[in-house]
């Protein structure tokens, strides 16, 4: 088989030897430096940091000079963070230098009216002629959980904690902002990033590079926040060849959310009911909801795929049963009927009020749940399992790692929602490493987000029409 390597042009903004921090000083509040800082004490950088500036000073220890070109040595990444009024001269000066990938993590563009266009026109013009590959600008920068590398402004010792816990989902946001309360939920979950871009407003390097790059690295899961699309039916083409699951959450819906990102990371948010449909034909998830950015790829990282919709429901509580019928109708799944063996070994178990679909149990010892999900999970007429069960005793943790294991082993999944406080989900699911979501609409949602890439995935292996029957 051929594998394509990942495009040489975008490798040195994730892993760079040597950086150029354009900008940084020792002013008060200056952003560059925060940027330098970090590269020095919170994930000390292997290789060298060069500083440029006004006065030619060195930074958080890191050697100063006032021109790109008094550099004396060759530098792989350049990041710029000036007044607008001054990247464009600073592209011509890393350009000249040799230096070929560069963030502009300045505002004030196109974005920004008429001076930010003409300001943006001189970028383009530099990029051109000297061939250099730019993210941004208007944007954050670059985090890369396996290499240790991050040029995030303003990064803080606490949000660093992200380099303890690397993961399989790689992040591509137009917005700071909506990248650091990734990171920062995350921190109590159990996925974790891989790789994290700010693209801002995309002059140059744009989702639809990243995925193609993403889809050749370590990445399992990859995630966007979109608030513009400039090359849809680039994007599309890109997003039918990849394997790997793509989810978007994209802002600009209604008129209001459109003119604000058009002030925000400049250009169109796009025909939404357009959008809808193209990702659909092109295999994108769209999600429903900010939160969910960070809370689905856990459903596609630590449980096997839905291959059908007929899921059973099971729970220590006949409310929690109700009302999950309701949600899982309302999302399109079905709760079978289950058959008469199925019903009939349900019986033999003790303390199972309700053999039926979904399945209600009272306060029981450990092995009614484990014998209660071998069961089901076997079940012919079953493709995935929805648990509610409260964690009324500790033993109720382990029964539910055991379920993990056993949706392993018969190649179905689970959504696990635990009727306790968010505060004790958080708890339970970041010391025991347990996929739980914070709530019954949230795992009914996660088991709809894998079912829907479940038929991507089919349909991007037969694209011509794949020969299969969904479970009725």
């Amino acid at each position: 088989m051929n594998v394509k390597l990942k495009d040489p042009s975008l490798d040195k903004f994730f892993n760079p030897s040597s950086v150029a921090v354009i900008g940084a000083s020792n002013a008060p509040f200056n952003l560059g430096a925060t940027i330098c800082n970090c590269l020095k004490e919170y994930i000390p950088f292997s290789g060298s940091v060069y500083v440029v500036n006004r006065k030619g000073e060195s930074v958080h220890g890191w050697p100063g000079y006032t021109s790109v070109l008094d550099i004396p040595n060759q530098v792989e990444l350049g990041v710029i963070i000036t007044p607008a009024a001054v990247v464009p001269h600073f592209m011509r000066e890393c350009g000249q230098k040799g230096i070929r990938n560069v963030v502009i993590e300045s505002a004030g563009f196109s974005e920004q009216g008429e001076d930010g266009k003409r300001l943006q026109r001189e970028i383009d013009d530099a990029v051109r002629t000297y061939g250099i590959r730019v993210l941004g600008p208007n944007c954050l920068g670059v985090l890369d959980n396996h290499s240790h590398f991050c040029c995030f402004y303003g990064a803080y010792k606490e949000i660093m904690d992200v380099f303890k816990k690397p993961g399989g989902v790689s992040y591509i946001v137009q917005s700071g902002g909506v990248g650091v309360v990734i990171i920062e939920s995350l921190m109590d979950d159990v996925e974790g990033i891989n790789k994290m871009v700010s693209i801002g407003n995309k002059s140059d390097v744009d989702e639809a590079d990243l995925i193609e790059y993403f889809n050749q690295d370590a990445t399992r899961v990859i995630a966007m926040y979109l608030e513009n699309i400039a090359h849809g039916e680039k994007l599309m083409k890109v997003a039918r060849r990849v394997s790997k699951p793509i989810l978007v959450f994209k802002s600009g819906r209604t008129d209001e959310g459109t003119a604000a990102a058009l002030s925000h990371t400049a250009g169109m948010a796009n025909n939404d009911a357009v959008f809808d449909s193209a990702c659909r034909q092109a295999g994108i998830i769209r999600l429903k909801s900010i939160s969910e950015i960070h809370s689905m790829p856990k459903m596609l990282t630590e449980m096997p795929l839905l291959r059908g919709k007929r899921i059973a429901a099971f729970t220590n509580s006949g409310a929690f049963g109700s009302i999950s019928a309701d949600l899982m109708v309302e999302a399109g799944l079905k709760m079978p009927r289950l058959a008469p063996e199925t019903r009939e070994r349900l019986r033999k178990v003790g303390g199972v009020f309700n053999v039926n679909n979904p399945v209600d149990i009272g306060p029981a010892p450990p092995q009614v749940y484990l014998d209660i999900f071998r069961i089901l999970l076997s079940a012919e007429e079953v493709d995935g399992l929805l648990l509610m069960s409260s964690i009324w005793r500790e033993f109720v943790i382990d029964v539910m790692k055991e379920l993990v294991k056993m949706c392993r082993e018969y190649d179905k999944p689970a959504a696990i929602y635990t009727p306790n406080s968010v505060g004790r989900i958080i708890s339970v699911r970041r010391e025991f490493r347990l996929p739980l979501f914070d709530s019954m609409e949230e795992a009914v949602r996660a088991l709809v987000v894998s079912h829907e890439h479940y038929r991507y995935q089919l349909k991007k292996e037969n694209p011509y029409g794949a020969d299969h029957k969904e479970s009725a």
